[in-house]
């Protein structure tokens, strides 16, 4: 999961835009990679703020004059799987520039990360990263980190 990616690949990931800022979710199957993509756009929504989901599951990643694009997979963009439910269809954003990489883990991560682990290289383009603990509360420290009023170095 943090080995650097080619400057175009498609990984076990999903992404929401919250203003004009992607977010990429990433972690194991059933981590609730979808299910904080939800409430991500659910919270921010209520907050006042445009947000809708890029992807589900699967995200192509591509870079772009230095920045990270993230498109859906054209095959399932715009269907979205909700356990107990199944795959249902629902709009989508076609493509977002990633500004914030969380990374969900089931364990409990480190109290005081290393120098460095604020950041991940993906696609070789360097983006802020928040290592988060599954079910941990994440809109207001992911708007904070985007805005410049967190420092990237957050572990949840």
């Amino acid at each position: 999961m943090t080995a650097p990616l080619t400057a175009r690949e498609t990984v076990h990931a999903g992404c929401v835009m919250i203003g004009e800022a992607g977010i990429l979710i990433r972690g194991a199957a059933g981590s609730g990679k979808s299910t904080l993509a939800r409430e991500l756009v659910r919270q921010a929504r209520a907050e006042g703020l445009f947000a809708r989901i890029v992807s589900d599951d699967r995200t192509r990643l591509e870079a772009r004059h230095g920045r990270l694009v993230a498109r859906p997979v054209a095959s399932i963009a715009g269907y979205r799987e909700i356990r107990g439910i199944g795959i249902v269809r629902a709009p989508f954003e076609a493509a977002a520039v990633v500004r914030l990489v969380i990374d969900l883990s089931e364990s409990e991560p480190e109290r005081h990360p290393e120098a460095g682990d604020g950041q991940v290289s993906l696609c070789g383009v360097m983006l802020r990263r928040i290592r988060a603990q599954t079910g941990a509360p994440l809109l207001d420290i992911a708007l904070g980190s985007l805005s410049g009023l967190y420092d990237a170095v957050v572990t949840l």
